[in-house]
């Protein structure tokens, strides 16, 4: 077997005709994802501010609560 194996040679089909219901379908859904994508943004930034507004004031109870047990001891 000296000889390498011969390669099969698959030609490119053509592409198919552009089906008109699917390109509308395709479109709708492209700005469905748009929208949804935009929603999520403003979600993610309400989300984001209020993280951050837990945040300080788990932090200033820390520091309250720090503040209370060397009062009292």
């Amino acid at each position: 077997m000296s000889n390498p194996r011969r390669r099969l040679l698959r030609f490119p089909t053509n592409p198919p005709a552009p089906d008109p219901q699917r390109q509308h379908r395709l479109q709708q859904l492209r700005a469905k994802l748009a929208v949804e994508r935009a929603a999520l943004a403003r979600w993610m930034t309400r989300l984001r501010r209020a993280f951050h507004a837990v945040e300080k004031v788990t932090a200033r109870m820390a520091r309250l609560e720090r503040r209370v047990t060397q009062e009292e001891g």
